[in-house]
């Protein structure tokens, strides 16, 4: 199986090492996490623009994990920008974040989020999210076609 990639879309720092970590306390050799920390990274690594337009150095993710409250843009906002680019629009978006709000994650769903989870407390809580990521999205999920740029 190649490898394939995950951006995730995270600014805190001490999320995005916990989120390493699990990775790699997961096992995943099949899959890659490519991350950004801010609305205008995600974007510009999604479009390939500046220096994210190495494809071989920065791949099309198969998957986004995307937190909500960013700085530049909003989860939300990059959510409408990605479902209105004809070429991305069907990447898989899972919310990954903290909030509980009946707001936010109806926003996220309509705005076309394929799944919201809130950040689980705790390393052993994350890697059980992780491995189930990867068992539904990477392995059993059949992935939609994207066309490259």
């Amino acid at each position: 199986m190649s490898t394939r990639t995950i951006l995730l879309v995270e600014d805190d720092p001490n999320d995005i090492l916990l989120t390493q970590r699990a990775f790699r306390k997961a096992n995943l050799a099949h899959a890659s996490l490519q991350i950004v920390s801010d609305g205008d990274s995600a974007v510009f690594y999604l479009s390939g623009e500046g220096k994210y337009s190495d494809r071989d150095r920065y791949p099309l993710p198969v998957l986004i994990l995307l937190d909500l409250k960013l700085p530049r843009r909003s989860g939300h906002e990059i959510l409408s920008w990605l479902r209105q680019q004809p070429e991305i629009k069907r990447l898989p978006v899972i919310m990954l974040t903290s909030s509980k709000e009946n707001m936010d994650i109806n926003q996220a769903y309509d705005l076309g989020a394929n799944s919201y989870l809130v950040k689980p407390v705790g390393l052993t809580a994350l890697i059980e999210v992780v491995q189930t990521l990867n068992l539904y999205w990477l392995l059993l999920n059949e992935q939609p076609e994207i066309r490259m740029f």
